[in-house]
């Protein structure tokens, strides 16, 4: 890891206070989330039982890497659908054959969705 060349090492103006919780730095260095756009974005939808003992999953892929946004989608994608789920990463599980209740809750939220089979 490389030293920060300037370290702050006492403050009595208050600088130290104008620093990132979650970075350290001031001014902050953390990466920008990406912003998600649903008419901008395309969802692929594919069934996968590859590795899963004949059970078929969901995966829904193509979402841009915002955790928040994608924790909540899933979240309202599993209420939708009845179903468990998880995240990883960026891609979305569903557990079962959830392809056509995705593909009609995603494109009701503005999302050019694409299926695809197993």
């Amino acid at each position: 890891m490389a030293r920060d060349p300037d370290p702050l090492v006492f403050s009595t103006d208050g600088s130290h206070l104008e620093t990132c919780s979650g970075c350290g730095q001031h001014p902050c260095r953390c990466p920008k989330v990406p912003e998600v756009v649903p008419s901008a974005t395309l969802l692929r939808l594919n069934l996968e039982k590859k590795g899963r003992k004949g059970k078929g999953v969901t995966l829904i892929s193509g979402l841009p890497l915002n955790p928040e946004y994608s924790a909540a989608l899933l979240k309202k994608l599993k209420a939708h659908c009845g179903s468990g789920g998880a995240r990883k990463g960026e891609i979305l599980e569903l557990q079962g054959d959830q392809r056509k209740r995705a593909q009609e809750f995603l494109a009701g939220l503005g999302f050019k969705v694409r299926v695809g089979g197993v």
